[in-house]
């Protein structure tokens, strides 16, 4: 023996396999734990940053729609609507009436905080308030003010403007609600940048640990608030199409959101070590899990491995020292409960190997001697069949053709079930027909002229092979419940048939008898199924239950047994079909003994 075949001992096979599968599951969990967690904490961190967008989103959308509502309280203000009215009306607004807009601006500036200014001009684009004689269009571009009056009285934003520094401005066209909402003028006000603030409170920021930054910027994309570390170019990073940018030599996840409102963009940069470094300590946790389970169990399994294979060694031993020839039970014994369960068993087997040695030499000398009875006192077959047509024509001289005939016809039905019934396992339908007439003709001189019988087969039909004896158990079944069972005299019908399903033939037995119940129908059924009789069902047949367990026997699901079709008073039908071409090679294959 080798070098391998030494080391190759249960032992070490124990020791490698179980490391070799612990190896497996702990790298297949440990991969399995670092993906599915990579992808949880990566989720979190997107959900995270997901949430700190929708929420800068919707503050913003909030703080957007307190301005929009600041300057609808404004718009349509009595007093405001009063002047405007009166202006488009054709009168002359005092200088008095332009002064109580003042107190009246005031009271609405109590509900808004951020505002830096707010002006109101009539429709000639003059100012109405403050006390100011300058213009719409003075203030603002032309484009301010179209864009004011395809709002159709709605709010307009408009982004950093270098006329207006640290401000944002809004405009609103004026409409009177009196007069059909004709545009009466405009009313713009001016927001601290400041107001747009959406990050948290700087202590609260100071203890984040994500590190997030913030900007606002308008349709042009100008800084409105900011706490980047420094001034971006945004255009072109968000042309850059990546979801990581690079500030400061540190890259950071970009997040975008689009006001629908105003069209300003909301960009979130959160530190990429930020969603990774969660990954880095479970990678970390992962390795040193992993290198600690191991080495346990390393050690864990050469204990075990001893553990197993030494009783074993003990018991191999012993055994080897049984003596050859008589086995003997072995005395080895053992402080592990498998073991000795071991030892106990063989030598349990040991004392039943020696019973059936004994049993078995009793059984073959009891056998011998019963094969040489069998062969003293076997009968010739055929000494019958040469004593029945002995008899036949000795009836014959005397004139008794018909007891002639019903003596012929019981020689043919006992050389059919008797001569080498072990090799003529298949027949034909043909065949199976002759052996149920002989057997009708039998059973037609013991009833006296009761019975009558017909035999149909279509062309092809009597050529099918079919297990031997399958037939004739029906037509004693019709006779006995069927025929039998009437007053008057009875026929039996014998069909073979072309089935529905191609490729098959179907049989079937019918009687004119007093037919059956459905109970009776299903009582046979039942007992088809279970293979028992009931007790309680009388004429619960054993031909009937054995004619279908040899169906399927032989067809298995190539049929699907008796079917049984009768009715009270109307006779009863048994059928059943079978496939052309099953069985035929046995069938040449015993025709072919037979030459």
């Amino acid at each position: 023996m080798g070098r391998f075949g030494q080391m190759n001992t249960l032992r070490n096979q124990i020791f490698i396999g179980f490391m070799f599968v612990m190896l497996i599951v702990l790298g297949a969990v440990g991969f399995f734990s670092y993906g599915q967690i990579s992808v949880l904490l990566r989720n979190n961190t997107e959900k995270h940053i997901q949430q700190t967008a929708f929420q800068a989103t919707g503050k913003l959308d909030v703080l957007l729609q307190q301005a929009d509502t600041f300057t609808t309280r404004v718009a349509t203000n009595a007093k405001v609507q009063h002047l405007m009215a009166k202006e488009a009306t054709g009168g002359t607004i005092s200088f008095d009436e332009r002064q109580s807009l003042q107190e009246e601006v005031r009271k609405e500036l109590a509900y808004m905080s951020g505002v830096k200014s707010i002006e109101l001009f009539l429709s000639n684009y003059q100012m109405l308030f403050p006390l100011s004689d300058v213009s719409l269009d003075h203030r603002v571009t032309a484009s301010y003010i179209r864009e004011a009056d395809e709002a159709d009285g709605k709010l307009v934003w408009f982004g950093m403007n270098p006329s207006f520094p640290d401000s944002v401005i809004a405009i609103r066209r004026i409409r009177l609600m009196d007069y059909s909402f004709a545009d009466a003028g405009y009313v713009m006000v001016q927001i601290d940048k400041n107001y747009f603030e959406l990050t948290a409170d700087a202590s609260v920021k100071a203890n984040a640990a994500s590190s997030e930054m913030m900007g606002l910027f308008d349709g042009a994309n100008q800084t409105i608030t900011s706490d980047f570390s420094k001034e971006v170019d945004v255009e072109k990073m968000l042309q850059q199409g990546d979801e990581t940018v690079k500030l400061d030599g540190e890259r950071y996840t970009a997040i975008e959101k689009t006001s629908e409102v105003t069209g300003w963009k909301i960009i979130i940069l959160t530190p990429v070590k930020y969603a990774s470094e969660g990954i880095t300590v479970l990678r970390t946790g992962l390795i040193v899990s992993l290198l600690v389970g191991g080495l346990l169990f390393i050690l864990l399994t050469f204990i075990l491995s001893t553990m197993i294979t030494r009783p074993i060694l003990s018991l191999i031993k012993a055994m080897r020292n049984a003596k050859l020839g008589t086995i003997k039970p072995i005395p080895v014994t053992s402080s592990t409960m498998e073991i000795n369960e071991l030892n106990n068993t063989y030598n349990q087997m040991v004392d039943s190997l020696n019973e059936l040695i004994d049993v078995v030499y009793e059984k073959e000398l009891a056998q011998s001697r019963t094969e040489l009875k069998a062969l003293q006192a076997q009968i010739n077959p055929h000494f019958l069949f040469n004593t029945l047509e002995a008899f036949y024509w000795a009836l014959e001289d005397k004139g008794e053709e018909e007891l002639g005939q019903v003596v012929i016809a019981m020689s043919g039905l006992f050389r059919y079930v008797i001569s080498r019934a072990d090799e003529e396992e298949w027949v034909t339908v043909g065949d199976e027909f002759e052996h149920a007439e002989r057997y009708l003709t039998i059973m037609d001189m013991r009833m006296v002229d009761r019975l009558a019988w017909e035999i149909h087969s279509e062309e092809g039909c009597r050529s099918v092979p079919i297990p031997k004896l399958l037939i004739q158990p029906i037509v004693e079944n019709a006779i006995l419940h069927g025929v039998e069972q009437q007053i008057g005299k009875g026929t039996v019908t014998i069909w073979a048939e072309p089935s529905a399903v191609p490729g098959y033939t179907r049989i079937s037995i019918s009687d004119n008898g007093p037919g059956m119940s459905s109970e009776k129908i299903r009582a046979l059924y039942e007992a088809m199924d279970s293979g028992q009789a009931n007790p309680e069902s009388k004429g619960t047949g054993v031909a009937i239950r054995n004619i279908q367990k040899r169906l399927k026997l032989y067809y298995g699901d190539e049929t699907g047994g008796l079917d049984i079709q009768s009715e009270e008073g109307k006779g009863t039908t048994i059928a059943f079909e079978i496939p052309n071409e099953h069985g035929r090679g046995m069938l040449y294959e015993d025709d072919s003994d037979r030459g």
